[in-house]
């Protein structure tokens, strides 16, 4: 009867997020897909040596188990290193590196973080969950990026740039929830045209943040509208608090046309840092068709709950910026309906 009941929950539970409640126990489901996976297999294994007569309830049982487990694959396999890898671009000898890390402001291993700067020797570097402590030991980096956009804070939501070259067009905005920043900027490469990085971290949907996804989903559906009425090369990233199968990353992904290097690669579990056994893939970073990312690194481990993440940006030779993906109504109404609730949410 036990096994019954843990199997009968592992079928129905991956299907809670398609429900579109935005409730963090219905979105949860999404974000341990992988370790829900590897339970369904072990259950599967369970109930095929321990069941010793089968019933019809046993059959519909075992072949709802197995639906189940294929379409979780289904869902992150493109993730993963079996997935066919997009092919390799012709790209500019220039290119952008960002380190992006969420820190965790109580954490105060401030040496570690610098000696992964120093390992990969980023052009820019981004931290989130800094506040004025981190600001302060993260000091010494000024010597080698005098441009920086401060925004510490005491709520883990504080957020920090560092640059070796002057960033253009800095604008600090509080898109959803007044204590939630968000960092755009223009970085100009060897190209005339700039670079416009998007640099978010949402609350995530948990009985300790937010009880919902609908701040975080909206903040990701208005940076979406702001990247559709711009027309230059665009990179988001940073700690999402999402993972990239979710509907609302989907959606995301679908209204401004950006790619996830992640796909082919392997799915670069950044959270939680300490338990292997319980990592999922939340820190992102998406970029318009006319950029390639090269090197993509997971960095060790800082004394974070996070890893963080190095990439190296590359415009690709003789490619445009492409136009904005058409967008059916459904989809046009969702986007705004997700921006409506997280409004009226906060």
């Amino acid at each position: 009867m036990v096994l019954y009941i843990f199997t009968i929950f592992f079928i129905l539970s991956p299907f809670f997020p398609a429900t579109r409640h935005s409730h963090w126990f219905f979105r949860t489901a999404d974000f341990v897909r992988l370790q829900s996976v590897v339970i369904q297999l072990i259950l599967l294994g369970i109930f095929i040596y321990t069941e010793e007569q089968y019933t019809t309830f046993s059959w519909i049982l075992l072949f709802a188990l197995i639906a189940s487990i294929i379409y979780q694959l289904f869902k992150i396999t493109p993730y993963s290193s079996l997935f066919p890898r997009r092919r390799s671009h012709d790209a500019t000898d220039g290119y952008v590196s960002i380190l992006a890390g969420n820190v965790l402001q109580t954490n105060n291993c401030y040496s570690d973080f610098l000696k992964e700067v120093k390992r990969f020797d980023p052009d820019l570097v981004l931290t989130m969950e800094s506040n004025k402590d981190w600001e302060n030991g993260l000091s010494e980096l000024e010597k080698d990026y005098p441009f920086t956009v401060k925004v510490p804070l005491e709520n883990f939501y504080g957020m920090h740039l560092y640059s070796k070259v002057e960033v253009k067009n800095v604008v600090v905005k509080y898109q959803v929830e007044d204590d939630k920043p968000s960092i755009f900027f223009d970085y100009y490469t060897d190209k005339d045209s700039p670079i416009f990085f998007c640099c978010l971290h949402p609350a995530p949907p948990s009985p300790t943040e937010n009880e919902t996804s609908k701040e975080r989903d909206a903040e990701l559906m208005l940076t979406g509208k702001r990247i559709r009425k711009i027309d230059k090369p665009t990179v988001v990233c940073g700690d999402m608090n999402d993972v990239v199968w979710s509907r609302t990353t989907r959606l995301f992904k679908k209204m401004t046309g950006m790619i996830d290097p992640r796909v082919g690669r392997g799915f670069f579990s950044t959270f939680h840092a300490d338990y292997f056994f319980l990592r999922f893939p939340l820190d992102h970073l998406f970029h318009t068709r006319d950029l390639y990312v090269g090197k993509m690194i997971r960095s060790k481990n800082f004394g974070s709950d996070h890893f963080a993440m190095y990439y190296e940006i590359h415009h690709k030779k003789k490619a445009k910026t492409p136009k904005n993906p058409k967008l059916n109504g459904d989809e046009k109404e969702e986007i705004e309906e997700l921006i409506e609730e997280g409004k009226d949410n906060e």
